[in-house]
């Protein structure tokens, strides 16, 4: 995850404390040395929605297997222990579990700060004030354009309009509550659009998501942004955050799943700012680029531990079998082991790009959707050779 704003401006929001943080360098199993990961708990496969893009393939129906409460309190009791800062509750629709009200006040009270994903359009006055009255630190609502083409994406018609009812309920209760907007080609000349929609709806914050291409978003590999629309789309989310900045407006702008983001804004402000550039760069070599496996892990509803939610493929146990801490340690995993060390496993551009150790390699799912191996280059770096500075023996471009 990249803090667009905290990269550009230096503000300070809760996130930045765990994403720059001097603590983080030589951390295998955390955010920072001696802590557990951030970690996303998918509830529920179950879901009303059934959107073209969902890495967990989710539909409006019963799944079987799904961890009940008096388990999911032992895997949050797990978590505490393991001193896990974030439990992100995510889906499917976490809303849909009955349970979830007591779920996100038994993480709070074991003082883990508790998060929630959610399509937003079951988020009733009532629901905005409970998620307020207990604690929740914050609500990411999912959209991926404004009305016709949000619904469409979402697969229902009406979808868009009972989100907004959702945000605004937030909003009102003075929950505090986002966006998350996955970009593809089909939605990344919107970004104007919901700039100006985060603003009139008084929302602080705002997660730009690069498409991954996992669950039904492997059908979307033909769908993401060639190059040089990622690299418009970036100028647009950097031209209007420095507008919100220079407007006073306190708005919290990332993008996630592509940490060539952090080297664009860096390279973007080399040519404009040295100073500025300087401090971008040594914030994103503290963030230390994609940590999935590190520093981010993810738990599905049948308890099965995974390096994130999009590598749904790549298990390492089960936490109704062994205490989370346990499996996440375990380098008896050759994936696992391969996440936490994963330099000399990386192959092509990755490999030899002089940005690795503030990427990390950005997103192997990506790499393997298209390449069958793990390890190689990931497919959505925009940045040309000459940025990253690779050449073959010869002198020609590395591929």
């Amino acid at each position: 995850m990249i803090s667009v704003t905290k990269l550009l401006f230096d503000r300070e929001y809760f996130g930045d404390t765990l994403r720059y943080n001097k603590g983080s360098r030589g951390a295998m199993h955390g955010t920072t040395l001696g802590s557990g990961p951030v970690v996303v708990w998918n509830s529920t496969r179950t879901c009303n929605l059934k959107c073209r893009h969902c890495y967990m393939d989710s539909n409006a129906e019963k799944y079987t297997g799904e961890m009940n409460t008096e388990e999911a309190k032992r895997f949050i009791d797990d978590l505490a222990d393991f001193r896990v800062p974030v439990l992100l509750f995510s889906g499917g629709e976490p809303l849909i579990r009955p349970d979830f009200f007591e779920l996100a006040e038994y993480t709070i009270q074991k003082g883990i700060r508790t998060t929630l994903s959610t399509n937003g359009t079951l988020i009733t006055p009532e629901v905005a004030r409970h998620l307020k009255a207990i604690g929740v630190g914050y609500v990411g609502i999912s959209l991926d354009g404004l009305r016709e083409v949000n619904d469409r994406f979402r697969g229902k018609e009406g979808a868009f309009e009972a989100a907004m009812h959702g945000i605004q309920n937030c909003v009102a209760a003075g929950q505090r509550v986002g966006l998350r907007f996955t970009i593809n080609r089909h939605n990344y000349e919107e970004l104007d659009n919901i700039f100006d929609f985060i603003e009139e709806e008084k929302i602080d914050r705002v997660c730009f998501y690069h498409l991954v291409y996992s669950g039904r978003g492997q059908k979307m590999m033909a769908d993401d942004l060639t190059p040089e629309e990622s690299r418009e789309a970036m100028d647009i989310i950097i031209r209007r955050t420095e507008d919100y900045e220079k407007r006073g407006l306190k708005k919290e702008i990332l993008t996630v799943d592509n940490h060539c983001d952090g080297v664009y804004l860096y390279l973007r402000a080399l040519k404009q700012d040295p100073a500025q550039a300087e401090r971008i760069y040594n914030l994103i070599a503290l963030n230390g680029g994609n940590r999935s496996g590190m520093a981010f892990a993810e738990v599905d509803p049948y308890g099965n531990v995974h390096p994130d939610q999009f590598t749904q493929h790549v298990s390492f146990g089960n936490v109704r079998e062994r205490p989370f801490g346990e499996i996440w340690t375990d380098l008896s995993q050759p994936i696992l082991a391969g996440l936490k060390e994963r330099k000399p496993l990386l192959q092509g551009r990755c490999a030899n790009c002089r940005f690795l150790d503030i990427c990390n390699g950005n997103f192997r799912t990506r790499a393997e959707a298209v390449t069958g191996d793990f390890w190689a280059s990931d497919p959505a770096c925009y940045l040309t050779d000459e940025e990253i500075g690779i050449k073959d023996r010869d002198g020609g471009n590395l591929k």
